[in-house]
């Protein structure tokens, strides 16, 4: 009986340790600085352009040169 009470109330433990968290995170912790941080002094990543593909070989030669080698 036990079994089925504990296994049936762990969903509800864990929501309830979840909001408690949560409360403790916006009331009980310090909040951000006042003063905003500044920016870093690098350049922003720009991602380059990929490289173009080679044009693959089509399937239908390629089985077909090794069928006629056979």
């Amino acid at each position: 009986m036990y079994a089925l009470i504990l296994t049936a109330s762990t969903p509800f433990v864990l929501l309830a340790t979840v909001m408690g968290l949560s409360w403790w995170e916006d009331h009980v912790l310090p909040g951000p600085p006042a003063e905003p941080v500044e920016a870093p002094a690098e350049a922003p990543f720009t991602p380059t352009t990929p490289a173009q593909l080679a044009e693959l070989p089509r399937v239908d030669t390629a089985l077909t040169g090794e069928v006629v080698g056979r």
